[in-house]
């Protein structure tokens, strides 16, 4: 039995054809954290409503994501979901601005290294000072931002060099969904650390853009708060979304009973 099977990863459930962990933030941590000491590459990726119905929708992108060791519920509707078919009993979702934050004061802690890469030259180096700044024991052993074109051949080998080369313990991916999803899937057998894709986390704590309040947090009211920000970018994003995912989730709740909670 290699290393990858003796992690206790989280269980995860079907959502409408997606394999979504079942999970909260200290099973998850505990898990990534396992697969950091025994040096196990693994992917970790956050899915909000957004995310999962892109997968729903893109058979490929549903494929990679099956690939990844953890598919956390980034966002309340996701995790209701979860309770509601499944009886999962989760408190909260696993959101990856949060994550982010748990998992560099874990490695700050025990001295890992951390990489950054995505969004622009100046949101990531933004990014590293405030993180820095608020684990000063933190070691961001790189941060880069890659061009908004595809890579050449050259340049993506050169960039899995100096992320191997780091000697990173994780690799923070901050490209959007589904760029940061397709890019560590495609590289998971090539880059050593734990990649985890972690979303808009890179806007958040660069402070180049404003996290929703808790309190629309906690009521499932985040994707509103980001509306309001960027509403001509995103308008049309979360009206075929979240129209889709409430479609779906009322014909599942009107054609089955609770499934099983999962063990």
């Amino acid at each position: 039995m290699g290393d990858r099977d003796t992690i206790r990863w989280p269980p995860k459930c079907d959502l409408f054809g997606v394999q979504v962990s079942c999970t909260t933030y200290g099973e998850a941590l505990e898990a990534v954290m396992q697969a950091v000491r025994r040096g196990v590459p693994a992917l970790v990726a956050h899915l909000p409503v957004h995310g999962l119905m892109t997968a729903v929708r893109d058979s490929s992108f549903r494929q990679a994501v099956s690939d990844f060791d953890i598919v956390a519920p980034d966002g309340q509707p996701v995790r209701w979901a979860l309770n509601r078919l499944y009886g999962a009993g989760l408190p909260g979702s696993v959101r990856g601005s949060e994550f982010m934050h748990r998992l560099c004061a874990r490695a700050a802690q025990d001295g890992l290294g951390v990489y950054l890469y995505g969004s622009r030259p100046d949101v990531v180096a933004r990014l590293k000072a405030a993180l820095e700044e608020r684990f000063p024991a933190l070691r961001v052993v790189g941060h880069e931002a890659p061009p908004f074109r595809p890579l050449t051949a050259e340049e993506d080998a050169a960039a899995v060099e100096r992320m191997n080369r780091s000697g990173a313990a994780v690799v923070f991916v901050g490209l959007g969904c589904p760029k940061q999803e397709t890019f560590a899937y495609e590289h998971r057998d090539r880059i050593r650390a734990v990649q985890v894709c972690v979303g808009a986390a890179f806007e958040f704590y660069s402070g180049h853009k404003a996290m929703a309040p808790r309190w629309m947090q906690q009521r499932g009211l985040e994707w509103l708060h980001r509306l309001l920000q960027e509403p001509r970018r995103l308008g049309w994003r979360y009206l075929w979304s979240n129209t889709a995912f409430l479609c779906l989730l009322a014909a599942r709740l009107l054609t089955g009973p609770r499934a099983a909670r999962p063990r």
